[in-house]
């Protein structure tokens, strides 16, 4: 019997809520979230981190839904790492203190919580991430044990339909105008022969571990192997819609009633042009950037670039690839070093250009140590003992003391004149 999970939700809201906005151009719904998650287990806690302050509007449908909220407060530079950390901190607290505890969902677009994620997974939690396609890093869609796209979550809500916005929200006439003028972008639906790979792959590790194929543990096989599958990417409703599908296609062999399908491959059917792997795309955009280089350095819409692809790279047709649009192409280039995406409510996601084209500059070279040379302390000369040379001295004679001169001596003509000629003569008496 599977583990039910008790589910503890952890909302990273300022990252979450301008990633919808600038790429769905639409308000957040955590009602949405919530029910999704609801469907794989019971949720027993939930905390939204945020700045508050300017976060009025949503804080009424967080109270409704009993979400705590916990304020982040920004550092002086304007960064939020802090809360970030407050985030992890309070998520690792909770596994520790609360055995009973065996499920996170993180809800977030943001990389920095790749090491979180890994901890929890390696105390035996099992880690949902809830977030957009075109803004949550692939690296984190790849290392969680489910990831839910928050597309697909609310097309299952309300057919994608635009939730009523706020009332402050009318105080910016021109903000709304603007919004309701972006195109709305229909997610295309992927060819099932790219699934192909991946139901092959999990119903082999099923034939290895000699387990009969049913279809929840196809399903869970596949997530196994990759995070990211979904089935309504596929335009299924849900995975026995998917596996029907795969059936009309003639993919694989289904017996058994509903839901106790036994699924197989068919002798022969694997799909001759499966799709082009995700990696195969990024040749042809950086050939799009480097003819555009000076517009993208100073940063462009997805839309703009969108266009350019499409009249100067035909062949690059994302779906073909594996992505319903162009902004999860971006992401994906976005993690390989590509571009660098920046969500703006106003724009929408904005591009730059990547690291792989503003390498970061090569560490200053050490400066080679100066050599200081040591002089060597001359060798005191020992009579009759030899030196390094291996000669014997032959001590000199010590110098002979030099005499002072003396001072030339006067001669007595000379003072014997002068004395007499100032001493008076005396008289000779008669």
């Amino acid at each position: 019997m599977e583990q039910k999970l008790k589910i503890a939700v952890f909302i990273d809201f300022d990252n979450i809520e301008i990633g919808v906005k600038s790429t769905l151009h639409r308000e957040f719904d955590v009602a949405a979230v919530l029910d999704s998650l609801k469907e794989r287990g019971e949720i027993v806690t939930k905390f939204a981190y945020a700045n508050w302050g300017r976060q009025e509007s949503a804080t009424r449908a967080l109270s409704e839904h009993a979400v705590q909220m916990v304020q982040r407060d920004p550092s002086p530079r304007g960064d939020k790492n802090g809360a970030d950390i407050n985030l992890a901190l309070d998520a690792l607290e909770m596994a520790f203190t609360h055995d009973h505890i065996n499920a996170f969902a993180i809800v977030s677009g943001d990389s920095d919580f790749i090491a979180l994620v890994n901890k929890l997974k390696q105390y035996d939690k099992r880690i949902f991430v809830v977030g957009g396609r075109a803004f949550t890093s692939t690296i984190l869609q790849k290392n969680c044990h489910e990831f839910i796209a928050y597309e697909t979550v609310i097309e299952d809500r309300g057919g994608g339909r635009r939730p009523e916005r706020p009332e402050r929200e009318e105080r910016h006439p021109e903000r709304q105008q603007a919004q309701q003028q972006k195109p709305a972008h229909k997610r295309v639906v992927l060819d099932l022969a790219q699934a192909m790979p991946l139901v092959e792959r999990a119903l082999g590790v099923l034939e290895r571990r000699e387990v009969r194929p049913q279809l929840g543990l196809l399903k869970s096989t596949m997530l196994q192997l990759d995070s990211t599958f979904n089935e309504k990417a596929y335009g299924a409703n849900s995975f026995t819609d998917f596996v029907e599908k795969l059936q009309k296609a003639d993919f694989v062999e289904v017996t058994g009633g509903e839901g106790r399908y036994m699924i197989r491959m068919k002798g022969g059917a694997a799909p001759e042009k499966p799709g082009a792997k995700p990696e195969e795309a990024i040749p042809l955009l950086r050939d799009v950037l480097e003819t555009h280089r000076m517009d993208v350095d100073n940063g462009v819409t997805a839309e703009e670039l969108a266009e350019w692809v499409r009249e100067e790279q035909p062949k690059l047709d994302w779906p073909q690839y594996g992505f319903q649009e162009f902004s999860e192409l971006l992401n994906y280039a976005q993690d390989k070093g590509l571009v660098r995406i920046q969500a703006d409510e106003e724009r929408g996601l904005t591009v730059y250009l990547g690291a792989e084209f503003h390498p970061p500059a090569p560490p200053p070279e050490p400066e080679p140590p100066i050599e200081i040379e040591e002089e060597e302390e001359e060798q005191p000369l020992v009579p009759g003992q030899p030196t390094a040379t291996g000669e014997i001295p032959i001590p000199e004679p010590p110098p002979k003391p030099q005499r002072r001169p003396r001072a030339p001596r006067k001669t007595a003509g000379e003072g014997g004149q002068k004395k007499r000629a100032a001493r008076p003569r005396k008289k000779q008496s008669v």
